[in-house]
């Protein structure tokens, strides 16, 4: 009895130790599309010589809708948003739109891989990880800014990162003995060296705190897919500059020494659609007498617009003859207008764990995007690309790359969903996560 009693002891130990010696480091990458990495001719070289080694889907659908905030708390959590109270990237701001976006932590009503890490002792970072502000990582630097102070004018994101980023002081530290001093500039979009910044901070983090799980947003790639589509010499060069990047904090863990011990997540949020026109749904309830943009506390429902989808809002969610009336509306579309969306019934935003708030939703054809406009035209030219789709389309698909400590070379998901990323990372750091609904592809795994 006691000998099985040293073994089981032993055991316990080897578990744990095994739990604080293993480090994941996920990387998102947004506007990741499948063949980014799969097709050469998008000069992912760093990132296709590191999928050699290990495995990848061949496409990862998304929440809906298909946009940042969402898609990232999924990651994390394993569930999607009707489960984990992030819905859209922006709340639903009938009255008046103030700028705000989602991003405080205690939003997030399930557990993170932060939380049950931080149950099991293990040492976390987040560096510009949505929804992440006030969050459990022992080392933090938040996706926030503050917004400006008049208006047109500019968001103020130094000030807001160095005094809201954990443990306090941290983001000077990163910007001493890593970046550099930065100005507002350097945190633009506009510019990849955003992603440059991001890259060399999440390296030093691991250089010098060695955490068990760190977790890092790079943006640049979206960004210039809005500006240009699918495809631009910008976009093309961002790609480039992002795979750098992972280069940057895959050479980070070696020279930590810590390379045998690491496995590598590349995914992103979501794919890309070009688009040619927008749509003004509310300007139909403008007319229909529901919605009115000079009185807005007499609203009775509103679309709040997440680019590619539109959700409908009704200030009584019990209002059912409201409902009819905006559903009579839809109707009375000439067949063109029709053809230009499909509606979305709370049946199926069930099916894809959507925000139960809303009563139903509009998803446009490809090409076609909303807005939030209660005047004007009620299509207007658009361009570019945009996301927030129905998630039931190859296009807006992201990807999923896997290597390092624990993962089998060779093997190829088909299709995966954002869910299935966290059950991966919890048995990657051995810790209990069952309140994931994702799934776990024991294929992805080493027998080491």
């Amino acid at each position: 009895m006691k000998k099985q009693l040293l073994t089981l002891l032993a055991l316990a130990c080897t578990f744990a130790a095994c739990a604080q010696d293993s480090h994941v480091i996920l990387i998102s990458i947004d506007g990741l599309r499948p063949e980014f990495y799969k097709d050469a001719d998008w000069s992912m070289v760093n990132l296709r010589q590191a999928m050699k080694t290990g495995s990848y889907a061949d496409g990862v659908t998304g929440v809906f809708p298909t946009v940042t905030y969402p898609s990232h708390t999924t990651m994390v959590t394993g569930v999607k948003p009707s489960k984990h109270g992030v819905y859209y990237n922006t709340p639903s701001e009938p009255l008046e739109v103030t700028g705000k976006w989602i991003w405080d932590y205690k939003t997030i009503k399930v557990p993170t891989i932060f939380s049950a890490a931080k149950e099991k002792g293990l040492k976390t970072a987040s560096v510009f990880w949505p929804v992440s502000l006030g969050g459990p990582a022992d080392y933090n630097i938040p996706e926030y800014w503050y917004l400006p102070k008049t208006k047109g004018g500019k968001r103020d994101m130094l000030n807001a990162l160095n005094e809201n980023s954990f443990p306090k002081g941290f983001f000077e530290e990163v910007q001493q003995n890593a970046i550099g001093k930065l100005e507002e500039i350097d945190f633009d979009g506009d510019y990849m060296g955003i992603d440059d910044n991001l890259s060399r901070a999440s390296a030093y983090i691991i250089r010098k705190y060695k955490p068990s799980f760190l977790a890092v947003h790079l943006v640049a790639v979206d960004h210039f897919e809005h500006e240009e589509g699918r495809d631009g010499d910008k976009m093309r060069a961002a790609l480039a500059s992002v795979d750098r990047g992972i280069k940057a904090i895959m050479e980070a863990v070696e020279k930590a020494g810590i390379k045998d011990k690491t496995t590598f997540i590349v995914t992103g949020d979501h794919g890309f659609v070009d688009i040619h026109s927008s749509i003004a749904p509310n300007i139909l309830l403008a007319q229909a007498g529901l919605y009115d943009p000079n009185n807005k506390n007499s609203w009775k429902a509103y679309f709040h617009a997440s680019a590619g989808s539109s959700f409908l809002h009704l200030k009584d969610p019990t209002d059912t003859k409201t409902l009819e009336m905006v559903k009579l509306t839809l109707n009375k579309l000439n067949p063109a207008q029709k053809a230009m969306f499909d509606i979305k019934d709370r049946a199926a935003l069930d099916a894809v764990g959507a925000d139960p708030n809303a009563a139903l939703a509009l998803a446009p054809k490809h090409g076609f995007t909303f807005n939030g406009a209660a005047t004007g035209d009620f299509i207007r030219p658009a361009s570019g690309g945009t996301h927030g789709f129905f998630p039931d389309s190859k296009e807006i698909q992201t990807g999923f790359v896997v290597f390092g400590k624990g993962i089998k070379k060779g093997t190829v998901i088909p299709e995966m969903g954002l869910q299935d990323i966290a059950p991966l990372i919890a048995r990657l750091l051995n810790i209990d996560f069952p309140s994931a609904d994702g799934t776990l592809y024991p294929g992805l795994l080493s027998k080491e």
